[in-house]
């Protein structure tokens, strides 16, 4: 056993588990995933929590379930229905990859999501995180299911001064879950902790005096809890500058496909250029890129506002122009003319959303 996990033989394991999973018993929010112990659902609303707050997944969970009830439905439907279902939640390729390890499901398994970490694992978009929340929720699987809430949480309870920030530290997080996880309940174990980082053992400020397992915690004890888990600080996000332009022509507007791989793959979204010389947002530029990228012949109007939009590693500022066609486009799978009524059945991502609830309904 590590240095860094010197205080798990200092914990009294049974009291432990059972303090934890009292609190959880008497104290879980009401959340629709934790109505049943569908694999299936466990595994969905897994995927969408992931870098996202409870509340925002909630009404998305409920109606992406309601439009694909079965891993059959989801393995069947169109990439682009999956898509607008997903529409707001970003990194979407956790949604392409939930798709493809269906597909999986459905061909390998008779629809049965796998109930053993060797092939749970092999699915597409799988990691040990998901792997161990399924398990153990949905199966009774006694599996570690480590994320940020997870680590901090340990972090606190071992006084563990590893980095989070480094992928190798996860190892001594599982070996902890590993050696504390009740073998009784590990579903309620494993969402109990979860639950204590979200509602208690939180990031800034823990409210550490309504914990139920502060009489473990040795970074109570020691008063450091403030000062844990160690975090390194990530690295600063490339800015990245847009232009995207407005097109209506006839009662119908412009919109392009992304590429089918990389950020926001497949999506929709208004015309756009990244624009890096130094004429920066000159419209004759421009209006010369636009042409040469996406083979639109455009004439710029007015620059009508700005959009700003952060992802985890980079943040778009997106200047947002109107302009006419100079001459017809030529319509294909990428690059439509679309009415009112058919846009809002286009998947958009967050910033082109934006550009629409500002500009685009403008008169």
């Amino acid at each position: 056993m590590t240095d860094s996990l010197k205080n798990l033989k200092l914990v009294n394991k049974n009291a432990f588990q059972h303090d934890l999973i009292e609190w959880f018993s008497n104290e879980q929010r009401d959340l629709p995933w934790r109505k049943d112990k569908n694999p299936y659902k466990v595994w969905v609303s897994e995927i969408m929590l992931q870098q996202t707050r409870v509340d925002t997944v909630i009404p998305y969970f409920n109606r992406f379930i309601e439009q694909f009830p079965t891993i059959n439905d989801l393995a069947d439907a169109e990439e682009e229905k999956i898509l607008k279902a997903w529409e707001g939640l970003g990194y979407y390729s956790r949604v392409r990859n939930l798709q493809s390890a269906v597909k999986e499901v459905k061909e390998k398994y008779g629809g049965k999501v796998p109930d053993t970490k060797e092939e749970i694992s092999t699915l597409k978009g799988v990691g040990p995180y998901t792997a161990g929340a399924i398990l153990s929720i949905a199966y009774g699987v006694p599996e570690p299911a480590v994320d940020g809430n997870v680590m901090r949480v340990i972090s606190r309870i071992l006084s563990i001064w590893e980095d989070i920030a480094k992928p190798s530290t996860r190892k001594t997080f599982e070996t902890a879950i590993y050696e504390l996880i009740s073998h009784e309940n590990p579903s309620y174990f494993n969402q109990a902790l979860m639950e204590l980082g979200a509602l208690i053992c939180t990031p800034t400020s823990p409210s550490c005096l309504l914990c139920p397992v502060r009489e473990h915690c040795h970074a109570f004890h020691e008063g450091v809890e403030n000062e844990l888990p160690v975090k390194t600080k990530a690295k600063k996000q490339r800015q990245v500058q847009l232009a995207a332009v407005v097109i209506r022509e006839s009662e119908k507007t412009v919109i392009h496909k992304r590429a089918s791989s990389g950020l926001l793959a497949n999506m929709w979204e208004f015309p756009t250029v990244e624009v890096t010389s130094p004429f920066m947002f000159d419209k004759s530029y421009v209006e010369a890129l636009m042409m040469e990228e996406l083979g639109i012949e455009v004439k710029l109007g007015q620059a009508v506002g700005k959009i700003e939009h952060v992802f985890s590693h980079l943040k778009w500022d997106i200047q947002v122009f109107d302009g006419v066609l100079k001459a017809p486009i030529k319509e294909d799978e990428n690059l439509k003319m679309v009415s009112p009524e058919e846009i809002v059945e286009y998947p958009f991502p967050v910033p082109h959303q934006k550009i629409m609830k500002q500009f685009y309904n403008e008169e």
